[in-house]
Order: structure tokens, then sequence, then C-alpha cells
């Protein structure tokens, strides 16, 4: 008995501390208080703001083109002859007056004509006057004489008419002769540059034949193109044309000449005729007056040729909201910062933007604060805490930080997170 006793023992109180172990273990896993995971909300995103501006805005529209004179012309003699002066403005890039004599013909031939002619017109008139007093001689006698009614050839009408006939005929030849020697003189009839000379002293040039190339200084004009976008924003109709000289939009021009930049003043004065069908846009035609003179400021003229950009006066929007170009997302969206701070994504309908500007008639109130910074995965209700310029956080536009829920205990972690919320 007491061997079983002792074999009971041996055996059974290993098993009995092991299974009270475990009990144990389990008692006090079962037991023990388990912390609960707050879900604090994600912190907010500091986002640069400006505010939005209601203004009254002058739209302006952007464009380019080659300056071009006028009136451009090839000089070219009307009468043939050799040439035997040129004058010292006739060279490339020379200037000349309006009728001043660029280059003069041989007139020696044309001299001689203008002699014959006048001669022939004096022996005409001499004629006629001839034939004038045998008509008066004529009617005397036949009053005298005569009876019944006389014919047209006894009174000498028809001598008389073929009289005058040579006497216009001679007076058109001596005019002819004298237009030919003044053809001669060779000039344009207007002030201008000379663009390219092909003829020189001593050539002998027929009528039609190109002695250089030269235009007008009194005007400038630029094409400028203006797609369908830009013509909703100039307050000039398709089929346009200027009444006065100061009727058209203002246009400002500009390039860089000589190392700096210049600027001209002109105005639209018309529309071209048709849309050109290649690239689809309508040609306004800009005209500066003067731009060797007046419109040359501060000693920078318009050349012809040069290439510039072109600002025009658009028309007025009154009312428009204005803010910075970077709070554009896409063509039509801003985001904006609530009080509260929340994140609202906003249609806005976009009058005209540039590098710096943004104009919009709907979608945002005065007084707005549009988010300038790149925002990634921007949602409705995003968490967003406002900051301007400066660096200062904007009193109100950032959202108040997550508070633990009263039935739910937080952790340290998580109390640190919704803290720096």
């Amino acid at each position: 008995m007491g061997k079983i006793f002792g074999r009971i023992i041996l055996f059974g109180l290993p098993v009995l501390i092991l299974v009270g172990f475990v009990v144990v273990m389990g008692l006090m896993i079962a037991t023990q208080p388990q912390p609960q995971r707050a879900s604090p909300e994600p912190r907010p995103v500091a986002v640069f703001v400006e505010a939005v501006q209601h203004q009254d805005v002058a739209l302006t529209i952007r464009s380019n083109g080659e300056a071009r004179p006028r009136t451009q012309i090839d000089l070219v003699p009307q009468v043939p002859g050799r040439i035997v002066h040129v004058s010292d403005s006739f060279i490339e890039g020379g200037f000349f007056e309006a009728g001043e004599t660029l280059v003069q013909l041989d007139d020696a031939d044309y001299r001689l004509a203008v002699v014959r002619a006048e001669a022939t017109v004096a022996q005409a008139r001499q004629r006629l006057q001839r034939e004038q007093a045998e008509a008066d001689l004529a009617r005397r006698e036949w009053a005298e004489i005569g009876s019944g009614e006389a014919s047209s050839l006894t009174l000498r009408e028809p001598q008389m008419a073929e009289a005058r006939a040579a006497l216009a005929a001679a007076d058109a030849s001596l005019q002819e002769a004298r237009l030919n020697l003044q053809r001669t003189r060779i000039s344009a009839p207007f002030p201008g540059r000379v663009r390219t000379k092909t003829a020189d002293l001593g050539q002998f040039v027929s009528p039609g034949a190109r002695l250089g190339q030269v235009f007008s200084t009194d005007v400038v004009e630029v094409r400028l193109p203006l797609t369908d976008a830009d013509l909703a924003l100039v307050d000039i109709p398709i089929a346009f044309r200027a009444s006065g000289a100061d009727s058209g939009p203002r246009v400002t021009l500009s390039a860089v000449l000589a190392g700096q930049r210049r600027e001209w003043t002109g105005r639209i004065v018309r529309t071209d005729s048709a849309i050109d069908p290649q690239t689809r846009v309508l040609y306004a035609i800009a005209q500066v007056d003067d731009p060797y003179g007046a419109a040359a400021g501060a000693g920078a003229p318009l050349p012809v040729g040069l290439f510039v950009d072109a600002e025009i006066e658009g028309r007025m929007i009154g009312g428009a909201m204005v803010m910075p170009r970077a709070a554009l997302r896409g063509r039509d969206q801003v985001f904006v910062a609530e009080r509260g701070g929340r994140l609202s994504v906003r249609q806005v309908n976009v009058v005209t933007s540039d590098a710096e500007r943004l104009v919009v008639t709907s979608g945002v109130e005065e007084g707005d604060y549009v988010i300038v910074s790149p925002v990634r995965g921007a949602s409705d209700g995003m968490r967003v805490q406002a900051v301007d310029a400066s660096g200062q956080v904007i009193e109100g536009y950032s959202p108040p930080a997550a508070a633990p829920t009263a039935s739910e205990p937080v952790s340290d972690a998580s109390a640190a997170v919704a803290s720096a919320g």
C-alpha cells in the first residue's frame, strides 16, 4: 500500500504541478487589461494659400508677328535710257524724301523731242489761224454776192475742223514729249528707305526694268494672328476696320534690340478679309505711325523685318476674381482652404490666364484662400493647414487637434500623433 501511494506521488505530483502552471498562466492571460488602439485622423497637410481678389480686369491678348512696311514697291523706269546720275540716297539703307530724284536718265533725246513737238504745235496753230481768216473771208464774200444758204465747204468748215484737230494732236505730242522728259527723273511718291539696289551709273535700262526696291517709312504694320479664344477676349468684330486714328485697340509691341528690351505703341486698324485656311487663325493688322520718328522713342526705331511680341488691349471685365496662376489645377479647378482646415475642390469659369495671373468669373468668392502649393492625393474634405506667404499659420484655417473618444483609452503613441496633428 505504501509502495502504491509512493508511486502515485512520484508520477502524479509533476503532472499536477504542470496542470496548475498551465491553469495559472491561462488565468493571468485572460484577466490582464487589454489597451485599445485609437484611430487618429491623418495629420493635416501644410499648404501655402493666397486670398482671392475682386477686381475690374482689363484683358490682354498676347501675339507676335513681323514688322512690315505698309507700302513697298519696285523702282522701275517708264522710258528707256542710260543712267547718268545716281543720288547719294539711292543706296541700300538710304533715306529719301518724297519726290526726290533717285536716278536720272540721259534726257538729251527727250529734250529734242520736246523742241520738235513745240515746233509742230506752232505750225498747227499758224495753220488754224490761216484757216480761220480764210473762213471769215469766205463768209463775208457769200454775204455780199451769194444767195440762199451757203454749204459748209464754201464756208471752209471742214478745213477749220481739220486745222483744230491738227493743233490738238500737236499739243498732245508736246505733252507726251514733256512727260517723257519728266520721266527721265525717277523718284518715289513717298518718303522712305532703299531696301535693295540693282542698277547703277552708266547702265542702260529699258521700261519696266527693276532698279531697286524701296519702302515707305511713314507707317509700319504687323500682322498678328488671333485664335478663336483670342477673338473672344478682344473688343473688335471679326470684320473690323478702324474709323479713326485712335479708334482701334491699343497694341504694345516689344522686342530685344541691341541687347535691350524696346517698346513701341500702335493700334489695331483692321482685320484680314478671311480666316487663314491652314492655321485657322484670323490676322489683325497693327499699325505704328512714324516708326523712324515719333515712334522711335529713345533712339530705337521699329525696323522693318523685326519679329516683335505684341500685347493687345482687350475688353474690360467687371467684378472678376483674380488669383495666382499656380492656383489652377487641370483646366478648370482650384483648391480652396476652408475654415476648419478642410480642402474644397471648386470648379471655376476661367476667362484668361498668363504666367502669373488667373482670372475667373465664378466658383470662388472674394476673400477665399486658394491653395498655391502642390498637394499630393488631394480630395474634397482633406485636412489641411493654411499658411500664408510669410510662413505664418492663418488662424481659423487649421483643423482642431484630434481628441480621444471617451469610451476608448489612447496609447502613448496614438496621443503623440494626435497632438502633432
